[in-house]
């Protein structure tokens, strides 16, 4: 939005009124979804939480844990077929176990790529990217109402400071998120996501949806997330957030020399 205001500077200040108009009416829809979360006192008070649920990829169910915690941490261990997909990162750097990755899987942590990094980034900020957006070098446009599901929602560009982008709509009644839609680059592809969300409950004084189905956009296959138990400010050790070290390799066994016999060679 910077690059547009030094444009406007040359021309009558009555130009700028639209911008002008436009940037307020974002900031007082924001305002107004924050209140009805709950507030921003109430939505500053969780320092931490941890979140359980299961995802259903048609008739699979897979349960799932995530924990947040301030200032930007966060940790999702995800159970596939016993066996168990991690992400992390501590507010600097991020790292995954994928059993599924490659041929025969990966067992030991690894770094995650930059795209994947930026990812973790926006999961780990507690708050969700609307408030303070700001403070947080985010770019917000107001780009009216449209229609979500038969109902009237407000939409809201959101031009994330990493360069992703999302597209949030507020029900234009509660002022509550009901869908989201997503733009992310993964290895040098546009990924773009969509996620309905729904079933709000208050969760420590704030509102929070417990359903929520994702996909990626123009196809019918859907991953719907459910959420069963929500804990406000557990005790989180930092520790968990921290890439594990390489488990060293197993020494390999020595082979037993045979034994020379105690009868002496005949010579000739």
């Amino acid at each position: 939005m910077t690059h547009r205001l030094l444009h406007l500077i040359v021309v009558p200040i009555i130009a700028a009124a639209p911008l002008m108009a436009q940037v307020q009416s974002a900031d007082q829809i924001i305002a107004k979804n924050v209140e009805a979360m709950g507030g921003m006192a109430k939505l500053k008070a969780i320092k931490a939480i941890r979140i359980t649920g299961k995802a259903a990829f048609g008739p699979m169910e897979a349960p799932f844990v995530m924990e947040q915690k301030r200032p930007g941490s966060f940790y999702q261990d995800v159970t596939v077929q016993n066996m168990h997909l991690i992400e992390a990162f501590d507010g600097k750097s991020g790292w995954t176990i994928n059993p599924f990755a490659g041929y025969g899987g990966k067992k030991d942590a690894e770094l995650m790529d930059a795209d994947a990094l930026k990812n973790a980034e926006q999961q780990a900020d507690l708050d969700g990217p609307l408030v303070d957006y700001k403070d947080k070098g985010h770019k917000v446009e107001y780009l009216g109402k449209e229609d979500v599901e038969g109902s009237s929602a407000h939409k809201l560009k959101l031009t994330l400071k990493n360069g992703n982008t999302q597209i949030i709509y507020l029900d234009a009644d509660s002022f509550l998120a009901v869908k989201q839609a997503s733009k992310r680059t993964v290895r040098g592809t546009d990924i773009e996501t969509e996620t309905t969300l729904g079933d709000y409950k208050e969760e420590g004084g704030v509102m929070m949806p417990h359903s929520m189905e994702m996909g990626a956009k123009g196809r019918p296959e859907k991953q719907k997330l459910t959420i069963e138990k929500v804990e406000i400010n557990p005790a989180i050790d930092d520790a968990i957030f921290k890439m594990p070290e390489k488990k060293a390799e197993p020494a390999p066994a020595k082979t037993a020399e045979p034994a020379k016999s105690a009868v002496p060679e005949k010579k000739g």
